[in-house]
């Protein structure tokens, strides 16, 4: 469970977690032994760094306000997951709800300031190329249809981060692609040629502005929108307007007192001009020479419609996924992003086939996460969920061998055959989970089936694979592997 729960916290997900614990007579407290009880554990002490809240309930009587309290915590401000620790004989007591205490939580929505909104105005008209940066607050915040017509009325360019992928219209003239270490080459030109960045609701990490960010971020100014005040306060990037605010609600004091619209055909033909020239495609035609990684997801692609959930998971997999998919109104896209925890794909796309039975769930991930999240595949034929697993089955660890190519001399311990990686038969596993099975040794010549009932879909994979373009330690943002000269 600490694995979810991390997630959860580093992304913003709202979840309850309920534990047991032992009966709170054996319970040692604050004792200097180990344990007292069996199978006794402090997870309070344990999860604290990774929750917003994290309680034991050892007064029956406390249920209800401790109830309270941790749907308000997790749902609150900036999201994110609390737990509630709850001792054997707790769970056995009878409670009055009715003469329980309740919890009367508040919480003081932070009101953008008048000052600061005029001042974010001014950099706005003045800016000759500006450029909007998306992030997953939007998500977190149920933003993405009042950002969409925003973007529409500035019409500014905009890039997405990571975990801003599925927050906004990527089908739009004026969307760039993702930033980052294994982001689109084209956005992060168009990130490091920009004079002005408003960003909303992204953290700004180094993943994203690159570890030798300075030569990226120096000449530019940053309109930073988020809902966190400790994130807005950290001070890795200079020249920061602060905005402590709701997304919507920073949207609808800029509408008030701007009819902002930016036309300077410069900057839009600039960014024309790097959109053709040093598009995902164009890099893969450039560099590529084993695509067959690509070409899966974007018979993958091909398969979705506007009522589509992409679950994906991590490794070159994650990379290939969110560097090739545009989502069109209506998709989502979610993924493990802070934490980056192999497997997640599969649990997630049993939690959203529960929650969202309407929609259509292509999960996407590699052998080694797949080979992570086995428990769960039964749930998938037991419950009859319309799952798609598509596994990129490359045979590999392959976004360590990637490292192990270009920073460890090849030495490939663990994530090859030969190092001693092994991958389970898969066909074998779907059959013993009473799940349909497909599979692609060729991903040129055969179609992907298009049913949408639970089944795996095997993408066979040959030689060692890549993603590109990526971010070299070190090395400015827009100066990407494999360089351009």
């Amino acid at each position: 469970m600490i694995t979810g729960i991390a997630n959860a916290f580093f992304d913003s997900i709202p979840v309850v977690y309920i534990t047991g614990q032992v009966n709170t007579y054996e319970y040692k407290y604050q004792k200097p032994i180990r344990q007292s009880g069996f199978q006794e554990t402090d997870i309070v002490s344990i999860v604290t760094p990774i929750t917003k809240y994290a309680v034991m309930i050892d007064d029956a009587a406390r249920i209800k306000y401790e109830l309270e309290k941790a749907v308000f915590m997790a749902t609150t401000g900036r999201k994110g997951p609390v737990l509630l620790d709850i001792p054997m004989n707790i769970q056995r007591s009878e409670v009055d709800v009715s003469t329980s205490a309740a919890y009367q939580g508040t919480y003081k929505k932070p009101v953008p300031n008048k000052g600061c909104i005029q001042k974010a105005i001014s950099v706005l008209e003045a800016a000759k190329r500006p450029l909007v940066l998306c992030g997953g607050g939007i998500t977190a915040g149920n933003a993405g249809d009042k950002v969409n017509q925003f973007l529409t009325d500035i019409n500014v360019p905009y890039v997405v981060s990571l975990m801003g992928k599925g927050s906004v219209d990527e089908t739009s003239n004026t969307f760039v692609g993702m930033i980052g270490s294994y982001g689109n080459r084209c956005a992060n030109i168009a990130f490091a040629n920009a004079d002005i960045v408003l960003v909303l609701g992204s953290r700004l990490d180094l993943r994203q502005t690159g570890n030798k960010n300075m030569e990226t971020i120096r000449d530019k100014q940053f309109i930073h929108v988020d809902i966190d005040r400790d994130e807005l306060n950290e001070d890795s990037i200079p020249n920061k307007l602060i905005i402590h605010a709701d997304i919507v609600d920073f949207i609808d004091k800029v509408k008030e007192n701007s009819t902002f619209y930016y036309n300077d055909t410069n900057w839009l033909n600039f960014i024309t001009s790097i959109k053709e020239n040093y598009s995902q495609k164009k890099d893969i035609e450039r560099f590529l020479q084993e695509r067959e990684p690509y070409s899966a997801i974007e018979k993958i692609v091909a398969l979705s419609d506007s009522n589509t959930i992409f679950m994906v998971d991590v490794g070159q997999n994650q990379m290939w996924a969110a560097q090739t998919v545009r989502l069109k109104p209506g998709q989502s896209f979610f993924t493990s992003g802070g934490l980056a925890a192999m497997g997640y794909a599969l649990h997630a796309a049993i939690g959203a086939a529960f929650s969202s039975p309407e929609k259509k769930i292509i999960c996407i991930l590699g052998d080694g996460g797949f080979h992570i999240a086995l428990q769960s595949l039964l749930l998938i034929s037991q419950y009859k969920l319309k799952i798609t697993l598509f596994i990129l089955n490359n045979y590999t660890l392959g976004m360590i061998t990637q490292f192990q190519s270009l920073y460890f001399n090849g030495n490939m311990p663990g994530t090859t055959k030969n190092g001693g990686y092994e991958v389970p038969d898969i066909k074998n596993i779907a059959q013993a989970c009473h799940l349909e099975y497909y599979g692609i040794d060729d991903i040129a010549r055969q179609q992907l089936p298009v049913s949408n009932s639970g089944k795996i879909v095997e993408i066979k994979l040959h030689g060692l694979t890549s993603v590109i373009p990526k971010l070299e330690f070190d090395k400015p943002l827009y100066n990407m592997l494999p360089y351009l000269m």
